[in-house]
Formats: structure tokens, C-alpha cells, sequence
């Protein structure tokens, strides 16, 4: 009975970066084992007829049971995320370890590692978010925790408790460089915003139709722009988050023309959601603030292209859950406060591999084949995780998603696995949906039933960054 399998999927058409074909994927110990026609025998099988078999997918930028520099938690841990994210077609994250000024860089490592141990429902990285490159941090800590398996880290280009001068970032790529790490970039030009701020504060206007206003696309393109020249002096390899609109993206685009190292990535609210969302009635418009802010049909358009032709690298989530009526969440200050007080985010974990199926697959904007690599291949390789996840290979864990590409779902948030208490994304009707979603060869969602323990995730260690240098 050694031949036996632990589970095969039968029958569905499996998808890769290289293309589909049909056939059975056998698993046995978490791995990868088999694919060809007619496998078997296995103690479990899944009938796959009629399903797209997909590497699970691996959401890169997702802020979990995170402290905010403002002292505020986010309302997803380990196990409610991992859950969400799961039954969203996702089967690992890699949140941040954020770093405060003041702390210890390593031990915030330790801590959030000792956090997310007991919990984790699927497989999990960390980021690094440096925000406080003391010597020690930069000459001994850094180095070693890459050396460690965690080869990323974030910077800030605004906020005040955890932006770095250009001086503090160009130390930081020098490290990164030299230890094969690759650096994420938040890029938004501080002082504008400082400066467009205090002019609307100083004319009332504080409620959260106006957070917009105070940073605009101009702020962004000018810290991507920025942010690449930074690159090019070190010679590092940086990652553009979150861009929000063309005007950035074309940034990227030159610097890659001159040879520097820069990747990019977007979100799902940037091609949904506009400004004109944040104005709605009293404080509700809290819902839709998250930086950069959403802009407008043009930058949409602009985006879309972007995922089409290849300058976007890949596809995240940016989860970042603040509940509306929480003292932890929007409402942290009353609603009676400047939207400067507002945390800013939104709650997208479950719905960015549906969404962009959806609006891209469907609607004929992305290829199958396209729509893997930016939400599964390229975060996997880009962040030291490949082949491992982000394949469907012999070797490759056991990490699957199994689609029912006609299913036709309207958004809820009663639908939904997180914590939060509304979703942006309510009324949205969505076609294609993760019917089926297999984590190191165990079936964690089936067809609307969770399955699995909190502390079955496991903390991966990562290889050096998979960037040219």
C-alpha cells in the first residue's frame, strides 16, 4: 500500500505561467507527487470535472494582527486571516513585522513569529518594515535576519513615525543589496501632503471626502520617481507597492528603461473604487480611505494596462482591516474627527484573487496564464518562495485552488471569513469563484466549509530575492 496517495484531483484543467492541460494531480505528504491521467489509488479524491486547478495563491502585502504606529491592531490574526484568505483561493501570506521606532528589529521578529505560531491557518512569511535603521540595526540585525530566510523589507516615504530621510534609505538598499534582499516601497511625497493638509485643516475641511485631496497622484509620482532614482544609486532591487494611477507607472516604466531594478504591484481597490467614493453621507466615507487613495476611471484604465502588458510584477491585497464601529478601528477618534485621525484601509484578503478573476479573466483584460503569475508564480519568485509555492510541479507543496469559473457570487460581508464588520466591496457581483482550496495536500475549504486546525500554517524561511542584480 505504499503506492497509495493521499489525495489526487481528478479531472480538472490545470493551469500554470506556461499554459493548461488537463490532467490528475497526485499528492501524498504534502507534496506534489504526481500528474498525469488517471491516477491512483488514493485515500481521497476530488472530482475536478468542469474546475480550473490553480496554484493557490500567495498574497505578498497583507497586514495581519499588525500594531499600527499610532498604537492601533488590526482586527485579523493568524487564524481568521488564514481562514479568509483560504477560502479566498490563497494559501500563504506574507504580512510585516513591523518595526517601531525605538524597538528592536530582531525582536520584533521574535514576538510576531511567537504571535502568529499558535494561530496560523495556512503557510506564512514575514516582510520586514524598517523604520528605524540604528547602527545596530543596519550592521548586524538586518543582515542577520535576512540571512535568516526573511529577504524583504519596507520603507516608508511619509508618515511621521515611520518615514527614513533618502539619507536612511540609501543605507538601508546598501544593506539590502550587499545581503540579496529586495526593499518595498511606500512612495508618497511627505511634505506635500504635510503642506496639502494644513491647508484643508486650516479651512475645516477635515471630513473624509477630503483625504483624497490631501494626496494627490502628483505626491505619489514624484516619491515613485524618487524612490527609483534611490534604486539606481545603489544598484538594489526595490519594489513599487500599491500604485495607485498611470502617472506613477510610467515612473516605473522609465526607470526600467535606464536599467533600474524596480518591480511594481497593485491592489484591487485601485481598479473599482475612485475619490468619489469617500463622499458619502457623514463619516461612512471612512470606509474607502486607505493611502494612496483611490483615484479615478482614468487611472483604472491606466492600471489594467499595466497588468496586460507586464509592468505590473504582481497582484496583492494590501489587507489592511480597521473595523468601521471599533475604538480599534475608524472610529478610533469619534466620528468627529479629521480624517487625518482616520486609520487608513481596507478589508480585501478574501476577495483579491475572485475579484481580479473576475474583472480580468472574464472579462477578457487578463490570460489564465496571466492571472497566475501575478496573484500566485511571480510573488512566489520574487520573494524566495518558488518552486515551492506558486507551482504546480512534482516537488512543489501541495498548495492548490480549485475554480468554478462560471459561478456567479454577489458580494456580502456576511458572505465573507474576516473579522471586519462591512466590506467596500459590498453588492459586487463577481463571476468565478475558489470552490475548493488545498493547503500542503490538506483540503482547508470545500464548498463552503472551513476545515482544518488554528497552528497548522507553518512560518517559511525564504531564499534570496529573485531579482536581476
Amino acid at each position: 500500500m505504499t503506492d497509495v496517495l493521499d489525495l489526487v484531483i481528478r479531472g480538472g484543467t490545470v493551469v500554470t505561467t506556461d499554459g493548461t492541460v488537463r490532467c490528475d494531480v497526485g499528492i501524498r505528504d504534502g507534496v506534489i507527487t504526481d500528474l498525469g491521467a488517471s491516477l491512483g489509488p488514493a485515500r481521497e479524491v476530488l472530482d475536478a470535472v468542469g474546475r480550473l486547478v490553480l496554484p493557490g495563491g500567495v498574497d505578498a502585502h497583507c497586514h495581519i494582527d499588525q500594531v499600527s504606529s499610532t498604537g492601533l491592531v488590526t482586527a485579523d490574526d493568524f487564524h481568521s486571516g488564514g481562514v479568509s484568505a483560504a477560502c479566498g483561493g490563497t494559501t500563504t501570506i506574507i504580512p510585516f513585522a513591523a518595526q517601531h521606532r525605538g524597538q528592536s528589529l530582531v525582536q520584533v521578529v521574535r514576538d510576531y513569529a511567537a504571535k502568529a505560531a499558535p494561530k496560523a491557518f495556512i503557510d506564512y512569511a514575514f516582510h520586514l518594515i524598517v523604520s528605524d535603521p540604528t547602527p545596530t540595526v543596519l550592521h548586524d540585525e538586518l543582515p542577520q535576519l535576512i540571512r535568516e530566510g526573511h529577504p524583504s523589507l519596507k520603507v516608508y516615504l511619509t508618515y511621521d513615525r515611520l518615514r527614513l530621510t533618502d539619507d536612511q534609505v540609501l543605507q538601508v538598499l546598501r544593506v539590502a543589496r550587499r545581503e540579496g534582499a529586495v526593499t518595498l516601497f511606500h512612495a508618497e511625497h511627505h511634505e506635500a501632503i504635510a503642506w496639502h493638509i494644513a491647508r484643508l485643516l486650516d479651512a475645516g475641511k477635515t471630513g473624509p471626502r477630503w483625504h483624497a485631496q490631501a494626496r494627490p497622484e502628483s505626491a505619489e509620482r514624484e516619491a515613485t520617481a524618487r524612490a527609483c532614482f534611490l534604486a539606481e544609486t545603489t544598484g538594489a532591487p526595490i519594489l513599487i507597492v500599491h500604485v495607485s494611477a498611470g502617472s506613477p507607472l510610467d515612473e516605473i516604466r522609465r526607470a526600467r528603461r535606464r536599467g533600474v531594478h524596480v518591480l511594481a504591484e497593485t491592489c484591487p481597490q485601485y481598479l473599482v473604487f475612485t475619490r468619489d467614493d469617500l463622499d458619502k453621507p457623514g463619516f461612512e466615507g471612512a470606509k474607502w480611505m486607505f493611502s494612496p487613495p483611490a483615484r479615478d476611471a482614468a487611472a483604472h484604465a491606466a492600471l489594467w494596462e499595466g497588468l496586460a502588458d507586464g509592468t505590473f510584477d504582481i497582484f496583492s491585497s494590501d489587507h489592511a482591516p480597521y473595523r468601521y464601529d471599533d475604538p480599534q478601528g475608524k472610529k478610533a477618534h469619534g466620528e468627529d474627527a479629521p480624517f487625518t485621525k482616520v486609520p487608513n484601509g481596507v478589508p480585501s484578503l478574501e476577495l483579491r484573487l475572485p475579484f481580479l478573476f473576475s474583472e480580468g479573466v472574464k472579462r477578457g483584460r487578463l490570460s489564465l496564464e496571466r492571472f497566475v503569475a501575478l496573484t500566485s508564480t511571480n510573488p512566489a519568485r520574487i520573494y524566495g518562495l518558488f518552486p515551492r509555492k506558486g507551482a504546480i510541479a512534482v516537488g512543489a507543496d501541495a498548495d492548490l485552488a480549485l475554480w468554478d469559473p462560471e459561478r456567479e457570487v454577489t458580494v456580502t460581508h456576511e458572505l465573507l471569513h474576516d473579522r471586519m464588520d462591512y466590506t467596500p466591496f459590498e453588492g459586487m457581483r463577481l463571476t468565478g469563484w475558489p470552490v475548493t482550496t488545498v493547503s500542503r495536500g490538506e483540503v482547508v475549504w470545500h464548498e463552503g466549509t472551513v476545515r482544518g486546525a488554528p497552528g497548522r500554517g507553518r512560518l517559511l524561511t525564504r531564499s534570496p530575492a529573485a531579482v536581476d542584480q
